[in-house]
């Protein structure tokens, strides 16, 4: 309990989530911009562009994030001469993985959309793109929300990996606290580790009720 009397360590374990978050955030935002047109020609009628996004998205999902954080990290560096910073690869990666896990939630939330409202539309002299623009991306929005808020919480939680590449994130912090405190204080990885428990929680719990909030704001809309 001692060292959580420190105010440095709370300082040093808010910097730490906020390097966590911050890789999660800014990863996540670009895996939402890249996903959307991923998830609107996956279900292409053109075999190739069907396989080559499908085989993009099954190996992404299949493979461990650690394995990529490598790959990218140190074979960037030596295959491609490219002096990548621990948080710019956990960013690419985070990236590169999130843009598969949404693209797939795009697809299948657009296939959520009722086909009569789409021939309606199309009856009505929509263009197939105002279909898309005004019809189908409203009405799989609201099923994306609650689905990206929980790739959202999973990616904090993954981001405890990046400090096997250096980065200091909160879990990198938490044990360098812990073993400053070792001789003095045995306990401290009891109240640490629990402090970070709680610290995950918190931020994922706040980002749940505001997806929450979305939601309601969507129905009632």
């Amino acid at each position: 309990m001692q060292p959580l009397l420190d105010p440095q360590t709370w300082i040093l374990l808010l910097q730490g989530l906020w390097v966590s978050v911050r890789i999660a955030l800014v990863s996540m935002v670009l895996s939402i911009v890249l996903a959307i047109p991923l998830g609107l020609v996956m279900d292409s009628r053109r075999l190739w562009v069907r396989i080559l996004t499908r085989g993009y998205v099954e190996t992404l999902r299949l493979l461990p994030q650690l394995v990529l954080l490598f790959v990218v990290y140190f074979d960037m560096a030596q295959v491609a001469g490219l002096d990548v910073s621990g948080e710019a690869a956990a960013i690419i990666v985070f990236t590169l993985w999130g843009t598969a896990e949404m693209g797939d939630l795009v697809r299948g939330a657009i296939a959520t959309v009722p086909h009569h409202q789409i021939v309606s539309a199309q009856a009505l002299g929509m263009s197939d793109r105002a279909v898309r623009r005004h019809i189908v991306m409203p009405l799989a929005l609201r099923q994306l929300v609650p689905l990206t808020v929980n790739l959202v919480t999973r990616m904090i939680k993954t981001t405890a990996l990046v400090s096997l590449i250096g980065v200091v994130e909160i879990l990198k912090v938490a044990q360098a606290i812990i073993d400053r405190n070792r001789f003095d204080h045995p306990d401290a990885a009891l109240w640490i580790y629990g402090t970070v428990f709680c610290l995950y929680f918190i931020v994922c719990f706040v980002i749940s009720l505001y997806s929450r909030h979305l939601e309601r704001r969507m129905t009632l809309s």
